[in-house]
């Protein structure tokens, strides 16, 4: 047990005598916090379209005449060039404005923008071109929205509050992408893949509007003393956490194979099957309630060292890989798949609580851009090249790959003292 302990820096608690009650005082803690129950439902609600989007927009892709794994490469990573390059900026100004009207705003935006391509797939006049187009929009608006969702929360609840109101999101956000990817499964195999998207995008009209209507008291913002030197000030704050940039080098290799799998393989994989959109989904709903189960056990343990107990788990995501590369029966992969959500999980909430603890609030969202800019700055080549590669060398034959970069690049993560000792 003293081993155990020693290498999963696990907290070790007399257990309450109703853990159930437990969680729920800690549920309704949270409830409390003005704006935190607004917050939770716009994830749910955005989260259902999240989980129909991949599904609809790729075998959308694959149905147009003439449309193969290049094509679906172009279109699928092309949100993530503007993303990466506008990332910064971002950060920068959500640093300056009220976060919540900039994800609400880019909510509703990106609703208009998903629908376009919805109405194109419907009436049969969608081209690569502009999906591509309405891609890269897209991109621009969550280049916008993801720094200032990343600080939305610490300016609800209390730094101590954190780490629950993040697994409670979670546990939230997943729920709806389950039901997501299982709606948006059925209705690509039913229907036109322009209606799944069309719900889609209702789904950022909706959740935008409730963020945008979100009140509490912000904080009051520091005059600014100009974009470059926001951006500088960020940087020295990045840069002097070696375990921040250990971890953003670490995850721009885990993310490029990780997006390829998600947005481009996966779909590959199962192209030759008549349900393939069904089984797709089916594979993505397990590795979200995975998701969920992962969010019920960080939401009860804490970790003395999280993350290290969080690359490992990492690591051991790249099972969903191999379980496809091999050709596994379905419900394997579906069990792969949920293993994989588990660990995924654990590190989505310990990380948002790392950063949210050690970063300041003044210039979280401009740390959280660079984090999110190194971490996926190369997934955009990643998702391009996925689709060439697997037509030249095998859909199996690169899932391999992508499986093996995942176990390397978590572990040698580990090689770097900070990472294995740092602390909430």
């Amino acid at each position: 047990a003293s081993l155990r302990n020693w290498c999963f820096g696990v907290r070790v608690q007399v257990p309450p005598p109703a853990p159930g009650t437990n969680m729920r005082n800690k549920i309704r803690n949270l409830h409390g916090h003005r704006g935190f129950s607004a917050l939770a439902a716009s994830r749910f609600i955005s989260n259902v379209g999240n989980g129909i989007s991949p599904i609809a927009l790729a075998y959308g892709v694959l149905s147009l005449k003439g449309a193969d794994g290049g094509d679906l490469s172009l279109v699928m990573s092309a949100r993530y060039f503007p993303l990466i390059a506008l990332m910064l900026f971002g950060g920068v100004l959500a640093d300056r404005i009220q976060r919540n009207k900039i994800v609400g705003g880019s909510d509703v935006i990106g609703g208009c923008v998903v629908a376009i391509s919805s109405i194109a797939l419907i009436q049969g006049r969608a081209t690569i071109t502009l999906l591509i187009a309405m891609g890269a929009i897209f991109g621009v608006l969550a280049a916008l929205w993801w720094p200032a969702m990343s600080g939305v929360l610490p300016e609800i609840l209390p730094q101590e509050k954190l780490q629950d109101g993040n697994a409670v999101i979670g546990l939230l956000s997943n729920i709806g992408y389950v039901a997501g990817t299982l709606t948006g499964g059925v209705l690509v195999s039913a229907f036109n893949p322009g209606w799944a998207l069309l719900v889609d995008a209702m789904s950022f009209l909706v959740a935008g509007l409730i963020v945008w209507n979100i009140s509490f008291n912000a904080k009051e913002r520091i005059e600014s003393p100009g974009l470059f030197s926001e951006l500088r000030h960020g940087w020295r704050e990045f840069i002097s956490r070696p375990w921040l940039v250990t971890m953003v080098i670490t995850f721009a290799l885990i993310n490029a194979v990780y997006e390829a799998l998600l947005q481009v393989l996966g779909p590959l994989n199962f192209k030759s099957y008549s349900d393939g959109p069904r089984l797709w989904s089916w594979n993505l709903a397990g590795l979200t309630a995975g998701m969920m189960v992962g969010g019920v056990l960080i939401l009860r343990k804490k970790f003395n060292r999280p993350l290290f107990l969080s690359m490992i788990a990492i690591s051991l995501t790249a099972i969903w890989d191999f379980s496809l590369a091999f050709d596994l029966p379905v419900a394997l992969t579906i069990l792969a798949a949920f293993l994989a959500g588990i660990a995924v999980e654990i590190f989505m909430v310990t990380w948002a609580t790392t950063m949210q603890t050690h970063i300041p609030e003044e210039s979280f969202s401009r740390v959280s851009s660079y984090d999110t800019f190194g971490s996926y700055g190369i997934a955009p080549l990643g998702i391009v090249a996925a689709g060439p590669l697997a037509m030249h060398f095998g859909v199996n034959t690169i899932l391999i790959a992508t499986g093996l970069v995942t176990v390397i690049a978590s572990l040698l993560s580990l090689t770097v003292k900070s990472v294995r000792h740092l602390t909430n």
